[in-house]
């Protein structure tokens, strides 16, 4: 809401200096691509080695790992002495909470900090001070086949969830070998995918001042019907807990996927796929007035095992030159963090496709980032939330809830 290679012989030792050769800074990235052509590993790479040239005692090794294995990837390099010195991923609150990262302002020059947009550096906080450095945003809309509308006999995109269900029933009569509508609750979007719904019922992952609230009422009514109205009656995937993003999104890329939740990835994807589709707002219960969207924030943090304060200060002031910034957002359609890049896309007729998402940060709600207990319970929700759309949910949910409120309880003593 998604280079990083690594010659895996360095050994960093923290200190290093003109007399011992290069300082080598370790990064490992998440990727955005869907393929080898189109990895974040390239990106990375071209930026390490520009890098370099500019900055001859300062050496970048990348580490390009998916989303999937990421987390896993960190963990294994920090437990074994080999802790990378810059992580970009998707949440950054539990390595904040073992004190392994340098703050902000720390690793930011003030030019810098100034240029990154204000409710996106207040989201990177935890307990008023800020770790999370972010990289990129997005929010989700609904994305729809415009020929298989047509040959189904659906004349608008869905607005309600009725609306949504009616238009997948006549895909699924008109339209056979197409899935009606994609629902990735496999590891790789589990947390978005779970939270669009929540949110399109009028509930949420946690409440305004982070208290976890995945067992609500509202939550179990939406993966009632979920489960009765999409996966029971064939609309969507047979096991939706077992669908990862990357499948789904290529599915409607070529055209066997009529409807999903979808990042502005997806666009390049589906032009790609020669896809007539179009975007709309996410449909929500009947009867509801209003609801937000998911803003994603994605985000770089600088780790202090190392003792690089002042080379990490460095490459980031780089990583967030603007040239470099509207590079990797216009390569994947992701939204900038930066003023002067945001401008530079708002402002740009290319990009009018991204219009609609940036709209949907307005009133979009956002993961608990700064709790150091989200990562942990976002792991649960990526193992385990896609059941609640096969059984009965409460149990599902309620183990979640248990699993959310005794790790947050953990980490805050």
């Amino acid at each position: 809401m998604s280079g990083i290679a690594l010659a895996g012989a360095l050994v960093l030792t923290g200190c290093g200096g003109k007399d011992d050769g290069p300082i080598t800074l370790r990064l490992v990235a998440a990727d955005y691509g869907e393929s080898a052509e189109t990895s974040s590993k390239l990106y990375w790479d071209d930026l390490a080695r520009r890098f370099e040239t500019a900055n001859p005692g300062i050496k970048v090794d990348v580490q390009v790992e998916s989303w999937t294995d990421i987390g896993k990837k960190v963990d294994d390099l920090v437990k074994s002495g080999k802790s990378p010195d810059l992580l970009q991923t998707g949440g950054f609150a539990d390595q904040a909470g073992a004190d392994r990262l340098y703050t902000a302002a720390d690793v930011l020059s003030l030019e810098t900090q100034a240029n990154i947009m204000e409710s996106f550096s207040h989201a990177g906080q935890v307990l008023g001070t800020q770790y999370g450095i972010p990289f990129v945003s997005s929010s989700r809309v609904l994305f729809y086949n415009k020929a298989i509308f047509q040959k189904a006999g659906v004349d608008k995109p869905p607005t309600t969830w009725n609306e949504l269900k009616q238009a997948a029933e006549k895909i699924k009569a008109k339209v056979p070998g197409v899935t009606p509508y994609g629902l990735p609750l496999g590891p790789e979007e589990a947390p978005a995918e779970s939270m669009l719904w929540t949110l399109s019922g009028g509930g949420s992952l946690s409440d305004d001042v982070g208290n976890y609230t995945i067992d609500s009422t509202q939550n179990q009514a939406t993966f009632n019907w979920l489960r009765t109205n999409l996966v029971a009656t064939g609309l969507t995937y047979p096991e939706p807990g077992k669908m990862n993003r990357t499948p789904v999104f290529s599915d409607f890329a070529a055209g066997k996927v009529a409807m999903l939740n979808g990042h502005p990835t997806l666009l390049r994807m589906a032009a790609k796929g020669k896809i007539d589709f179009g975007t709309t707002a996410i449909p929500k219960k009947d009867g509801l007035a209003k609801t937000g969207s998911l803003g994603v924030a994605d985000w770089m943090m600088a780790f202090k095992a190392n003792g690089h304060r002042n080379e990490i200060r460095k490459f980031l002031s780089f990583v967030y030159a603007k040239d470099n910034q509207l590079k990797f957002d216009e390569t994947y359609n992701l939204l900038p963090v930066t003023q002067d890049a945001f401008d530079a896309i708002s402002k740009d007729p290319k990009h009018e496709a991204l219009k609609q998402f940036a709209a949907g940060l307005g009133n979009a709600s956002f993961y608990p980032f700064g709790d150091p207990a989200w990562v942990e319970v976002s792991n649960r929700i990526k193992a385990g939330i896609g059941a609640a759309a096969t059984a009965d949910p409460k149990p599902v949910l309620e183990d979640l809830q248990q699993t959310a409120v005794k790790e947050a309880a953990r980490l805050r003593k």
